[in-house]
């Protein structure tokens, strides 16, 4: 990357920089191969944040199935990640996975169940074999204790594995549906094909494992037994695993890193998080392959206000970028990303994948329970890993001293409501919307990879006016 006004006298935010276009023989943005350079596998630069409210078995599928990486939660107890990684694992890498009743559950019973998914439909099974398929309009003039069988649509259109996805497309459209089940020869259901999800099975490449199976991450935090847990996990198959803390430069976080490292042989190990380059330095000497790069750009991170610790998150990815590319490592950016252009910035700053939470949390596959407010809205419920909410969830196998001691101390917004986007309330809407942004930005650069990104693209700073002018306007003016 070369900046077009070298040295700033100031750290910079995305908000601060821009990119210029230059010469490309880049036809089209479909040319470009968005496969990331970090070589764990995703092939699209997109990783969910550990974040309790957000990555959670739903999530982990439906970002791999895309091409992107979910890391779970370390407070999560590890019999209950053991269960969503073989369920991860066992999900189709191209059908998603769908949501079964039986004839005698009533509307209520779907109801409560089909906003977890996207596609948006319940299907009816009898023996395991699929007799109807229900959507929400399909409820309109019948209470919510009325059974399914009276009124599912009961002339399911039924789709082979083997089917062409251009094929599925056009009979979906011919029989005016958006959703049909997949069966096998033995009428085991499979899965379900959405018209959109046949579109997309065209363009993503799922991130699967080296036995092709659905790939996702789990955190490790650096308190208690760091190294058993993550050989417990490494165990179970999970495909990264990453040493997280707020504060990463400490010597505690370097000795779980050499901890784990010695008794996972060569998994990939992601450590964070730090924004200098001597604490890049210091976590890959300690066996880091990935460095977690970010201290309080994120939405529901108050560390900077709280502290005054952190740094604008540009100037932080740019020089740990620069520091593990001298190691032959890479960084990750973590945090302060809320447009397309701030992942498009991230990697051409050098981070090999770039980490999404609270954008991702109002959407049906975050793992918060969906609420309604009095309008009618749809919206999650999510909050900081710092917040008193998510120490409570950490500590919650400590004595209740210990825990309301640690509690009194907090970094984090602890609830905030994430709407659903009408236009865009699934996670692959929101996948579809970064990966065109950052498909036309490698364009623009003249960029047919990532890595040609970033030996490309060219970063000027700019004023609040100049990010201001770039803003669409809603209305006119």
């Amino acid at each position: 990357m070369r900046m077009l006004h070298p040295d700033p006298d100031h750290d910079l935010t995305f908000n601060d920089v821009f990119m210029v276009p230059s010469l490309s023989d880049v036809a089209s943005r479909m040319d470009v191969d968005l496969a990331t350079p970090d070589g764990i596998g995703t092939t699209i630069p997109l990783v969910v944040s550990n974040m309790t409210a957000v990555a959670g078995r739903r999530m982990a599928e439906t970002v791999a199935r895309r091409g992107g990486i979910a890391i779970l939660p370390q407070d999560i107890p590890v019999d209950v990640v053991e269960r969503v990684i073989q369920s991860v694992k066992a999900c189709h890498p191209v059908f998603e996975t769908p949501i079964t009743l039986s004839p005698d559950d009533t509307i209520g019973d779907a109801l409560s169940l089909i906003n977890k998914r996207a596609h948006g439909a319940v299907v009816v099974v009898d023996g395991g074999r699929p007799v109807g398929v229900f959507v929400e309009k399909d409820a309109e003039g019948f209470d919510r204790f009325t059974q399914l069988r009276n009124v599912m649509s009961s002339n399911v259109h039924i789709l082979a594995p083997d089917v062409d996805p251009a094929a599925a497309h056009a009979e979906l459209g011919e029989r005016r549906l958006h959703v049909a089940p997949v069966v096998d020869s033995d009428e085991r259901l499979l899965g379900v094909l959405t018209r959109k999800g046949a579109l997309r099975s065209t363009i993503y490449q799922p991130a699967v494992d080296t036995d092709g199976r659905l790939m996702l991450g789990v955190a490790v935090g650096i308190n208690g037994d760091p190294a058993g847990r993550a050989s417990e996990l490494r165990s179970m198959g999970a495909d990264v695993l990453v040493i997280d803390t707020a504060h990463g430069h400490q010597t505690r976080t370097l000795q779980a890193i050499e901890a784990v490292r010695a008794v996972v042989g060569d998994a990939t190990i992601v450590a964070g998080n730090v924004v200098t380059a001597e604490g890049t330095r210091h976590m890959i000497e300690a066996g880091a392959d990935i460095v977690k790069v970010g201290v309080g750009p994120g939405a529901m991170c108050t560390t900077r206000m709280m502290t005054g610790v952190g740094r604008p998150q540009f100037s932080a990815v740019l020089e740990c970028a620069a520091e593990a590319a001298g190691s032959g490592k890479h960084i990750w950016a973590d945090g302060g990303v809320r447009f397309p252009r701030d992942v498009a910035l991230s990697l051409a700053g050098g981070a090999a994948n770039v980490m999404i939470g609270s954008w991702l949390a109002g959407t049906f596959e975050s793992a918060a329970d969906s609420r309604t407010d009095t309008d009618g809205q749809l919206y999650k419920e999510s909050f900081g890993m710092a917040s008193n909410r998510a120490v409570k969830n950490r500590t919650r196998s400590e004595s209740e001293f210990e825990r309301a001691r640690k509690e009194l101390f907090e970094e984090g917004i602890s609830t905030s409501r994430m709407y659903l986007d009408p236009e865009r309330p699934g996670v692959e809407d929101i996948i579809d919307q970064i990966v065109a942004g950052l498909r036309s930005s490698c364009t623009y650069a003249g960029a047919a990879s990532i890595r040609e990104f970033q030996q490309r693209a060219v970063v000027g700073v700019q004023g609040a006016a100049g990010y201001d002018e770039g803003r669409p306007l809603g209305v006119s003016w």
